[in-house]
């Protein structure tokens, strides 16, 4: 059975909705559920399934310590799951081609330093596009460069929010992101 990490710094429905989907599973088991972010909502569902949560700061990250503790616990695979800090070499060079993130944007449009959550689906909105959708791609040295595994799209009306664009893309998030990580594996 494989052994699944999951990093994110905020709310963490992503998260929720992979500890669901491996909650019965022979294929992975989610082992750890690691944050930047003391008070991210993430701790809380984590509880809810009973996997252990593990506190970090950026230097801390940088440092080597979520490397060695992900190590400790003989990860197989890191999911970036709304994780917003910059991966640094030393877990890219121990989890090469196994540390998958979730953009909510089909990259490379609105990819790079600053593009998350509202802040691209309000960049979609300014551009006018009549559709955008999320990118599942393994993560290298620079941000949301590494290699596409999978998009999905959405249509999206002239009239709709930056808020409705997000709910659209969510729903992407939620459908998708489990079933491509068990394909991975």
């Amino acid at each position: 059975m494989k052994k699944i990490a999951i990093l994110a710094s905020g709310s963490g429905s992503n998260a929720e909705k992979i500890m669901e989907h491996f909650q019965a599973s022979n294929k992975a088991q989610i082992v750890l559920i690691g944050t930047n972010k003391k008070d991210a909502f993430v701790l809380e569902r984590a509880k809810k399934f009973d996997v252990p949560t593990f506190i970090f700061t950026k230097a801390e990250l940088e440092g080597g310590n979520l490397t060695q503790k992900l190590v400790e616990l003989q990860v197989d695979w890191v999911i970036l799951a709304g994780f917003l800090l910059k991966i640094p070499q030393n877990l890219i060079d121990n989890y090469a081609n196994k540390i998958i993130n979730i953009h909510p944007a089909l990259l490379p449009k609105y990819g790079g330093k600053g593009m998350y959550g509202m802040h691209v689906h309000c960049a979609v909105k300014e551009a006018g596009d009549n559709e955008t959708g999320i990118t599942i791609h393994l993560v290298n040295e620079n941000y949301d460069e590494g290699k596409i595994i999978f998009q999905a799209a959405t249509s999206i009306d002239e009239k709709d929010s930056p808020e409705e664009i997000a709910q659209k893309v969510h729903a992407l998030e939620h459908k998708y992101f489990p079933q491509v990580i068990e394909s991975m594996l």
